[in-house]
């Protein structure tokens, strides 16, 4: 027996490595079996495993084992308890089902809410998707993308004051899916593989935040619920109460009843309360992956099997020899009171079944525990587990027919206090004393076995949950025997949920003061406390002072902003506005162009518009630019402010004040810079009710361009205005207002406008002039030769009629080019109404910078507009009016001398003296008159 035993435990000590022993034929066990059930699962995860195994043999590693199946490990929550806000049945103890009232009783709604998806079995066959994702860069980034989108569709779909309940659940529930993929990507990872490296790191991101948002709602559910029966309860029901609250103090209560009205008043020992249902809900999933694996050494009702074969055969003559004295009776103190030892394979059982049954306390199920003790052969274990049940005898206030069962324990006193001294001995094993230790309020027994944050928290919460009910029970409770003293030091532990923390952060314990500190940890730390403005201004730091947070970090942090908002929650708005805009600048980095709008509406009304502005800087495409326009325009943003922004944002760049005054080769080419530039005010023009500010917009860009000489750049700009754009803000105006005279800004828009269209169509004449004189002028044949023949003579009279015919017809283009030409230089030099680039109204919210761009536009044009004029009627020998383009200069109507500068003025002079003296080769005189 105890051979085979010994060849049993070395199978599970395979097991728990993660592999599978070799179980010899006909003596295989149960659990083995189901194991070999699957092997298969090898052949279905073939193709994944050479996709995340190196590509030589040699270089291949083998699986990744499991974690030991009993190892105690950072619990990770799985779910949220459905407690209700009355329940101590996970909390002042961790098992259900008993007479205290039990949340999950009475909101199974609730429950089917937070209940999130089975987890996948190791077996299940992976997708195409998921080898997809493995094969990725970073798979947990690539398989998590999309939780932005979930996260946006759930504070749509539950935007009502009435639903906030419901958002959090949406929340919960997104990353309960998101985290199922990635555990089934990672039961397939590779460690030693840096991008699976990221995807363990983005798994306990996302495992940590949906316990969280599983806390948020719990804690949530229970503060809005007492502040809505505050806000409805009347004086006369508060009278009421007064009342009923006399009358039971006449009536002797159970512990039971003592017990329940305690959580009905004392909103935060409730609160306590379910920290600890949360607590003991995030370890359950340990306790489920764990629960199967355990079965093959509780299959045995006899206890210490193994001890018992050493004492039969020691009976029977035939024992084996042992360096350490066994026990020689087997009851369960024999051990201890003996001072001897159990059989080695019997103590590692012993131990691994302690363990066990802690996880389950730890997990809340104590019933489980129960059950195990049961299946183990030890019932008198699971007796002993039942005596911290608060007594109740509802047969002792109204007698029935039939007799209601009595439950909890009438010496429960007793019971506690020999707990207390048995986890205070140190004699027993570290589990065995922390499973009484926690059953009895002792918390200095329970922290060696607690090797987490979350574990110490619970810890500390159950004792503090044990002393407060116990404080109660002793002094609201009636018996005919005085209770059994505690005792002192487990009074220290009534203590407030600010020191638990002051206690974790400055325990002797390096691990727990590490995690302490982890950024999950501290908001969780401040949602159990209750203090949301403390947890904004963290939030508010980490935003400030560090760098890089992680993406799934930050966008848990804005969607808990908003979650504080809509519950009325009072928080410093500055500090969530920086939040909310350090989330929009991940959404727009992340490029999801369909989620920024809504969250931007969240924002300011000033800061919609920069950061969405900021965002459509970098849209491309003109149907992707209508859909972004679309979106603001649905989320309530100020579409035409932030179109004008995109627009002002993108003509600012790199903007330089051009001296007219100092020489400089000037770039004509269209830039990248220039091309955002001429492509920005599209944005203006796709809603007609914005003409008016495209004009404004389109005459900065040219004035730009034109400042530098880029002209075809400016051209392209004008290009980009419907032709109608004139006639369409007169309408609009019109239909607006019913007049027809423009107000200041507009007016002096549509006058800069057109005289921007004829300063260009002046300069596209001009070059057509140039190219034309200079450079399409025909060519005279050259003679023939002396001696040529009769048909070369024939061939060069043909040249020469041609060239004639040619000549004709280019100075025929030149003579109309010359006149357009003209015509369209006057336009500018003698614009009606003030002159060219001159308001007609002074507008006093005009931008700072536009006279000046005005006034260094006529200063910097004018002059050579004139220069060139002269040059082409100089060349095409209209001396005389050269001389009238002179008279115009000096109109002091027009008064274009005024922004001639010394050099220029000199320059036009010469080229005037030159036209004079034409003339005067002529025969007139020098002002092109014709002499008597």
């Amino acid at each position: 027996m105890a051979d085979r035993r010994r060849q049993l435990r070395g199978g599970l000590d395979h097991m728990l490595e993660g592999e599978s022993p070799v179980p010899r034929e006909k003596e295989m066990a149960l659990t083995f079996k189901r194991r070999s059930m699957n092997i298969d699962l090898q052949k279905s995860l073939k193709l994944l495993d050479e996709a995340v195994s190196p590509a030589h043999p040699a270089q291949a590693l083998s699986r990744t084992p499991r974690q030991g199946l009993l190892r105690h490990s950072v619990y990770t929550p799985k779910k949220v308890s459905s407690a209700s806000k009355f329940d101590i049945s996970d909390i002042y103890t961790p098992t259900h089902g008993s007479m205290i009232v039990n949340v999950s009783e009475t909101s199974h709604s609730q429950q089917s809410a937070l209940q999130l998806p089975m987890e996948m079995d190791a077996t299940q066959d992976l997708t195409t998707t998921n080898v997809n994702l493995l094969l990725d860069e970073d798979p947990g980034m690539a398989a998590s993308t999309g939780l932005y989108a979930d996260f946006d569709q759930c504070l749509r779909q539950n935007g009502a004051p009435h639903q906030v309940l419901d958002l959090l659940s949406c929340f919960e529930s997104c990353l309960s899916e998101q985290v199922t993929i990635l555990r089934k990507l990672v039961r397939r990872a590779r460690l030693e593989q840096q991008k699976f490296q990221k995807t363990y790191t983005t798994l306990d991101l996302l495992d940590k935040e949906r316990s969280t948002w599983q806390l948020i709602y719990s804690l949530f559910k229970d503060r809005l619920e007492t502040e809505a029966t505050r806000g409805e309860g009347s004086m006369e029901e508060e009278d009421i109460d007064m009342v009923t609250d006399a009358k039971q103090r006449l009536i002797e209560l159970s512990e039971q009843e003592i017990v329940n009205k305690l959580f009905e008043k004392d909103g935060s020992l409730r609160q306590c309360q379910l920290v600890v249902d949360w607590l003991e809900s995030c370890a359950r999933e340990d306790l489920d992956a764990v629960a199967d694996n355990v079965k093959f050494f509780t299959d045995q009702p006899v206890v210490w099997e193994n001890t018992l074969h050493q004492l039969q055969s020691r009976k029977k003559g035939t024992s084996i020899n042992t360096e350490r004295p066994l026990v020689d009776q087997l009851d369960p103190d024999a051990p201890v009171r003996q001072r001897r030892y159990l059989d080695d394979l019997d103590k590692e059982d012993e131990q691994r079944l302690l363990q066990h049954l802690f996880m389950c306390i730890r997990a809340g199920q104590l019933d489980k525990a129960q059950e195990l003790c049961q299946s183990c052969g030890q019932a008198w274990r699971a007796a002993t587990l039942e005596g911290w049940r608060p007594f109740h005898d509802a047969n002792r206030q109204r007698l029935q027919a039939t007799l209601a069962p009595i439950t909890g324990n009438p010496q429960r006193d007793v019971w506690k206090c020999v707990c207390w001294r048995m986890a205070a001995e140190g004699k027993y094993d570290p589990f065995e004393t922390a499973i009484y230790a926690v059953l009895s309020g002792n918390l200095k027994s329970v922290l060696p076995v607690c090797h987490s944050w979350y574990d110490c928290l619970w810890a500390y919460f159950r004792t503090l949950v044990d002393v407060k009910v116990e404080q109660e029970v002793r002094l609201r409770s009636i018996t005919f025997r005085k209770p059994v003293d505690l005792p002192p030091q487990y009074w220290d532990r009534l203590m407030e949920t600010t020191q638990v923390f002051e206690e974790l952060e400055a325990s002797t314990d390096q691990r727990i003061r590490t995690e302490c500190q982890q950024c999950y940890h501290i908001i969780q730390k401040h949602v159990i406390l209750g203090d949301m403005p403390a947890l904004v201004e963290v939030m508010y730091n980490w935003v400030k002072e560090r760098k890089t947070l992680p993406q799934h970090l930050l966008r848990f942090m804005a969607n808990l902003v908003l979650f504080l908002r809509r519950v009325g929650h009072e928080t410093n708005e500055e500090l969530c506005t920086v939040i909310l805009e350090a989330y929009v600048e991940l959404l727009i980095k992340s490029d999801q162009k369909r989620l920024i709008a809504h969250y931007v509406s969240f924002l300011p009304p000033h800061l919609q518009v920069q950061w969405y502005a900021h965002f459509l800087e970098g849209v491309k495409g003109q149907e992707e630019r209508q859909v972004c326009l679309q979106l603001a325009e649905e989320d309530g943003l100020d579409v035409a402010a932030i179109t004008k922004r995109v627009v002002e944002n993108i003509r600012n760049r790199d903007a330089a004040v051009v001296d007219p005054n100092v020489s400089m080769a000037i770039n004509v080419a269209i830039s990248e810079d220039d091309r955002q530039k001429i492509e920005a005010i599209d944005w203006l023009v796709f809603d007609p009710s914005q003409r008016a500010e495209a004009l404004k917009q389109a005459n900065a860009v040219m004035r730009s361009f034109i400042l530098v000489k880029k002209h075809n750049a400016a051209r392209e700009v004008f290009d980009k205005l419907p032709a109608d754009s004139i006639n369409v803000v007169y309408k609009i105006w019109h239909a607006k207002t019913g007049s027809t005279s423009l107000p200041p800004a507009d007016d002096n828009a549509v006058r800069e406008y057109m005289c921007t269209k004829a300063y260009l169509d002046a300069m596209e004449s001009y070059n057509d002039w140039f190219s034309l004189y200079h450079h399409s002028k025909p060519s005279k044949p050259s003679s023939a030769e002396v001696g040529s023949s009769f048909t070369d003579r024939v061939a060069f009279e043909h040249r020469l009629k041609q060239y004639d015919q040619d000549l004709e017809r280019w100075q025929y283009k030149l003579v109309r080019q010359t006149q357009t030409t003209k015509d369209r230089v006057y336009n500018v030099l003698l614009f009606m109404d003030g002159g060219w680039m001159v308001d007609r109204y002074e507008d006093p919210d005009d931008e700072e910078s536009r006279p000046q761009q005005l006034a260094t536009l006529r200063r910097m044009h004018i002059p050579a507009l004139c220069l060139n004029l002269h040059h082409m009627l100089h060349s095409s020998r209209l001396y005389s009016e050269c001389l009238q383009l002179a008279d115009s200069i000096a109109s002091e109507h027009y008064q274009l001398y005024k922004e001639f500068n010394k050099d220029d003025l000199q320059q036009l002079l010469r080229q005037i003296r030159e036209s004079s003296l034409c003339l005067l080769d002529q025969n007139k005189d020098p002002l092109g008159y014709d002499l008597v």
